[in-house]
């Protein structure tokens, strides 16, 4: 835990590595101090099928991030627009970059180490 799952258009991974994103969005997220480092995980999921505005010839990034609940509204909003500014940064000719904060319910979250 966390979990940032980047999705973006399949021409993203051609102006730059998957590896790029995800090291973008993990140096973010451990900068934050939100997270205990070795808990970071970051994957990106590229589609080349999509529709931007009605059409597929628009680029996009969306960051979902999946995290435990207790942060407050605005550390989640802070850390939001933090990866949105480093995506920005790394890809300043895409127009549709974006990102939002999803809570785990602790009551409800089990993983393997848990058992």
């Amino acid at each position: 835990m966390p979990h940032f799952v980047i999705e973006c258009s399949k021409n993203i991974t051609e102006l730059v590595e998957e590896t790029e994103l995800n090291l973008a969005v993990h140096q973010v997220a451990a900068a934050s101090e939100l997270f205990t480092l070795g808990d970071i995980k970051v994957r990106t999921n590229s589609y080349s099928t999509y529709l931007v505005g009605g059409t597929e010839t628009g680029s996009f990034i969306h960051v979902f991030a999946n995290i435990m609940q207790g942060r407050t509204v605005e550390q989640k909003a802070a850390l939001s627009k933090t990866v949105v500014e480093r995506l920005t940064e790394l890809l300043p000719s895409v127009s549709n970059i974006a990102m939002n904060v999803n809570d785990f319910e602790k009551a409800s979250y089990c993983n393997k180490a848990m058992l």
